[in-house]
């Protein structure tokens, strides 16, 4: 049986089941919900896999954990008077302290191709995460059928799950994918000398913002988070889904006020740049997109509001 099958399968025992969408525990911001026809929902009876289609590609997010940060103004707002990032989340129905980000990559199915997009914690201590090879197996999948994954950067919160609790490859028969730049930092940083040493025989690299690095996958340079931080436009037809990686952490602050420092930026001012342009040409172009760190799952639109801010809209 192919993967596809099982999938179609899967679904199928789901719907006889009445079985609910999987979807976030964490409430969403008040904005209207977004129809999202390049990501339609299809039930799931784990609440760690939100499964949903690009075009004729079948899709999925899938939950590592989670993140907790205070809100100092020494990481997500930096610099910023608490007095106007707690205005900012209270018009939006959220708690101000301490501020949350969700883990999760995309699982996508295309023909004899399952790709991953980002891998999760992993074990790093940073996080509450750990969950992404279950939940990758509730979705369907075991680690050894991923053809493809593609790195967005390599954050320990992206690349932790790279490696299994031996610092084995966890994604033995799988291509690694990034872009030269960010393949070239990660040589270079002494901290994933392990890491690099474990993957090096799996990573495959291209020119920033290459076209068709597999057929239907898109990169798209992002600049400004890390050397070569990359986000993925995943398309079959008139389908479009773009996998933003760290463009935005919060969906919130990081789109509501796209300018704002954040601290894990390595170069802040063409982040924040690359940040507000990205965020332009989703709201511009209609495209669904796809986040690593927006409430579970994680899919929606971003819409202009009347005042010209951008704002997230978390697809039904």
């Amino acid at each position: 049986m192919t993967i596809a099958s099982r999938h179609r399968l899967l679904a199928l025992a789901s719907a006889i089941a009445l079985a609910c969408a999987a979807c976030s525990q964490q409430p969403p911001a008040p904005a209207a919900q977004a129809e999202a026809p390049a990501a339609e929902a299809v039930p799931d009876s784990s609440p760690d896999v939100h499964r949903f289609a690009i075009g004729a590609f079948e899709a999925a997010m899938v939950r590592d954990g989670d993140i907790t940060l205070p809100n100092d103004g020494t990481i997500l707002a930096v610099g910023q008077p608490r007095a106007d990032v707690d205005a900012l989340l209270q018009a939006e129905g959220l708690a101000t302290d301490p501020l949350q980000l969700s883990i999760q990559g995309l699982l996508v199915t295309a023909g004899e191709r399952v790709m991953l997009f980002d891998t999760g914690a992993g074990a790093a201590s940073f996080a509450d995460g750990g969950r992404f090879p279950q939940s990758l197996r509730a979705a369907g999948v075991e680690p050894a059928q991923v053809t493809d994954v593609f790195i967005s950067h390599a954050h320990g919160d992206h690349v932790g799950g790279l490696v299994d609790g031996n610092g084995q490859p966890a994604f033995p028969n799988a291509t690694v994918r990034l872009s030269e730049p960010e393949w070239a930092a990660m040589q270079a940083d002494a901290g994933q000398a392990a890491l690099v040493q474990a993957i090096a025989s799996q990573v495959d690299t291209f020119a920033p913002g290459a076209g068709d690095v597999v057929p239907g996958v898109d990169a798209v340079a992002v600049d400004g988070h890390t050397p070569g931080h990359s986000a993925y436009l995943v398309k079959d037809g008139d389908a479009r889904l773009l996998y933003i990686g760290d463009a935005a952490h919060h969906h919130v602050i990081s789109v509501r006020r796209p300018r704002w420092t954040i601290r894990f930026d390595g170069d802040a001012p063409v982040a924040e740049a690359s940040r507000e342009a990205l965020l332009a040409r989703a709201a511009d172009e209609g495209l669904a997109i796809a986040s690593p760190h927006f409430p579970f799952p994680g899919v929606g639109r971003i819409e202009r509001r009347e005042d010209g801010s951008f704002a997230w809209v978390p697809a039904q």
